[in-house]
């Protein structure tokens, strides 16, 4: 993705987020410099992974496949792993109108994904084999706002703005806007996009990005580089 693309999603992101009331966090806002001169003391935030993330899945159409993230908080795979700790993650999204989001899974993630505000999410679901690989002939079950539902392999949960869907390992999912774009809310257990993600087809979570333009905002895949 051209770097002038990421900034111009991030200025609609930005737009759409607080046109449904939410505000971002004060360092959503520091420019590449002033993240380099604080990086210091805002060591967890780089650690943790929190801020922008904007990916085509390395595929280039991001109109097409893609997806808006910002991890609001995250904790470390540690504190997971002994229990105990900060074990919680949050991220707000954006799936545009028929923008998918391909199908995978998560190893570890457990997840609400809530629909914030905007037209209707579309949650495609199948469940896993044995060994938690991809099945399709596999079904499952899912909280719907709480409330148990069986699902059938490839169906396609419609939720609201309010509604949510709770999804466990192993629950297979893709999803993308109906009708106009969607504002998404995640709430998990400790996000790690490094490893975590399985997708169904061999494809890249992060987006290759071509420099024709400065940066307005650092994402998440940009620290190793930018904040060495």
């Amino acid at each position: 993705m051209k770097r002038s693309r990421i900034n111009s999603i991030m200025d609609e992101a930005a737009e759409m987020i607080r046109a449904h009331g939410f505000i971002l966090p004060p360092f959503a806002g520091w420019s590449p410099e002033e993240f380099r001169a604080r990086k210091a003391e805002a060591a967890h935030v780089i650690d943790a992974r929190c801020g922008w993330d904007i990916t085509d899945y390395g595929a280039g159409r991001y109109d097409e496949m893609g997806l808006f993230l910002f991890t609001l908080r995250n904790g470390r795979l540690a504190d997971l792993q002994k229990g105990t700790g900060m074990c919680y993650a949050e991220k707000l999204l954006i799936s545009k109108e028929n923008q998918l989001s391909p199908m995978h899974t998560h190893v570890l993630k457990a997840e609400d994904i809530i629909n914030r505000g905007g037209a209707t999410l579309v949650v495609e679901l199948f469940g896993s084999d044995a060994t938690g690989a991809f099945d399709e002939s596999a079904g499952g079950r899912v909280l719907c706002d709480g409330i148990a539902r069986d699902f059938a392999p490839g169906e396609r949960l419609r939720l609201a703005p309010g509604e949510s869907v709770t999804l466990m390992p192993g629950d297979w999912h893709a999803f993308w806007g109906e009708g106009g774009d969607v504002l998404i809310g995640e709430v998990s257990t400790v996000n790690d996009d490094e490893t975590d993600n399985i997708f169904r087809e061999p494809i890249g979570r992060f987006a290759e990005i071509e420099e024709d333009e400065p940066p307005r905002h650092l994402l998440v895949s940009d620290y190793r580089s930018w904040l060495a």
